[in-house]
């Protein structure tokens, strides 16, 4: 395996008027978990499809693997996998039967073995035979996990994996991530809007926001930059902006929405200070928080990460596309 699993410089999609991504430079340590963190529209799925060259690159340049994306991108798709932000399986096949097939697409050899060590990994030998549209949804991610790894990839994509899970299956699915990571030493790189998603599971986070890398680092080292509290308050009535700013120990302020988030040195210290200046304004709601990813994105690109960059995408469609690539 290669020093770095995943190298860009200055890696670039444009369609025509549009920079989905803007040189982006990125570094992902081969058996390591890279999370790419930011809303829906802001350039992840498009950075896999360059990466694992279902799209061309505008500019710059891509290795995965060891391999040159232009120059090299079967080499690429032979040593990646993927999991999908939706569950692809055939629900008329078995367990063993998706196996089967994605060893056909993949034109393996001597696959049987592997698959087997992998049901049982994912403890699903005892429904191997039954049909998939008989499984939980916890059952079909790991199948799906499975498939991913049937052929023995370097690198693994995760798009948006838990998108849509309830939190027990959420993390449930963390934990494979883990033991999958740790297991079978694979590199991951895992796209995310999930805030503690990406401060568990990455080793090194990049937030991106409108095609571009605005902020990387360890979880620790990104919060570690934010040295400030920060208190979201909306009242019942408009506030002047130059009196927020008056109140001691308030650094910053700025609206969103119908709400005012405000940057402090202490929210132990300076809250009774806000609430005392905003008593006639008809306090609505308070929110309190300390340095996290969350606050992180807020700081770096002045919204929060919940908040929509672009359109999401069809990624039943961009799968498919991924599966008819492997053939």
């Amino acid at each position: 395996m290669t020093t770095e699993a995943i190298r860009t410089r200055g890696l670039t999609k444009v369609y025509g008027k549009f920079t989905a991504v803007d040189h982006v430079d990125m570094d992902v340590p081969s058996g390591s978990v890279f999370g790419l963190l930011g809303p829906n529209g802001a350039g992840k799925t498009t950075i896999i499809k360059l990466l694992t060259g279902l799209s061309d690159l505008s500019d710059g340049e891509a290795s995965v693997a060891g391999f040159d994306v232009r120059r090299e991108p079967m080499q690429v798709k032979r040593n990646v996998g993927w999991v999908a932000a939706e569950v692809i399986l055939d629900d008329d096949f078995s367990a063993w039967e998706n196996l089967w097939l994605q060893a056909k697409l993949q034109r393996l050899d001597g696959w049987k073995g592997r698959a087997d060590a992998l049901l049982a990994y994912f403890e699903l030998t005892d429904r191997r035979k039954d049909k998939v549209s008989t499984y939980s949804t916890g059952m079909r991610k790991k199948l799906e996990i499975a498939l991913a790894l049937l052929h023995q990839p370097q690198v693994i994509f995760m798009d948006e994996p838990t998108i849509g899970l309830d939190p027990n299956t959420r993390r449930m699915l963390w934990e494979l991530i883990e033991g999958v990571h740790t297991e079978f030493g694979i590199s991951v790189l895992l796209t995310s809007h999930y805030i503690e998603e990406a401060d568990r599971l990455c080793d090194r986070v990049s937030i991106i926001d409108h095609g571009k890398f605005v902020a990387s680092g360890t979880p620790d080292e990104l919060k570690s930059k934010v040295k400030a509290d920060i208190i979201e308050v909306e009242t019942a009535t408009s506030v002047d902006e130059v009196a927020l700013r008056a109140i001691p120990g308030v650094s910053e302020a700025r609206t969103q929405g119908k709400a005012w988030i405000l940057r402090v040195v202490s929210a132990e210290e300076v809250l009774p200070r806000i609430l005392a200046a905003l008593r006639d304004n008809g306090i609505r709601r308070v929110n309190v928080e300390k340095p996290s990813l969350e606050t992180v994105f807020l700081d770096v690109t002045g919204r929060r990460l919940g908040e929509t960059a672009g359109e999401s995408t069809d990624f039943r469609k961009f799968y498919a596309q991924m599966r008819r690539a492997r053939q």
